[in-house]
């Protein structure tokens, strides 16, 4: 963990731009620190887009669009850690979007959801491997 999914209108951008939220979300992600450490183990990180080819927002106007993000961690960080993450992962968000929130309705939109180590189950080699 973590794993952040991002719900967007098909109408919001294109694929190099998601791409690049993507990959701008991931060094966001990676770059979260407490005490100096890193708050996110670099092999559990993952930021995946779905693009939403069907969907209604507001009133139905053409021009509306948006995004979600939802972020999944695992529990044990602070509120001033999920904090400082969320704060950092949604300026991020806006800032790539700001042309878009001038011209069009936008809403944007993100929440972090911590998940119960009991209810989750994982077969991942990518620490390992970073490792080596």
């Amino acid at each position: 963990m973590p794993h952040l999914t991002l719900e967007y209108s098909a109408n919001l951008a294109d694929e190099n731009s998601i791409g690049q939220l993507c990959a701008s979300l991931a060094e966001c992600l990676g770059a979260q620190r407490e005490n100096e450490q890193r708050v996110y183990p670099l092999g559990g990180i993952r930021v995946r887009a779905l693009r939403c080819d069907h969907y209604c927002i507001a009133d139905g106007r053409a021009d509306a669009a948006f995004l979600h993000a939802n972020l999944k961690i695992a529990p044990g960080r602070s509120d001033a850690t999920k904090k400082a993450t969320g704060e950092a992962l949604f300026e991020a968000i806006k800032q790539h979007f700001a042309a878009e929130f001038q011209q069009h309705g936008l809403a944007l939109s993100l929440e972090i959801n911590e998940l119960s180590e009991a209810e989750t189950w994982k077969h991942n080699n990518l620490h390992a491997r970073l490792k080596a």
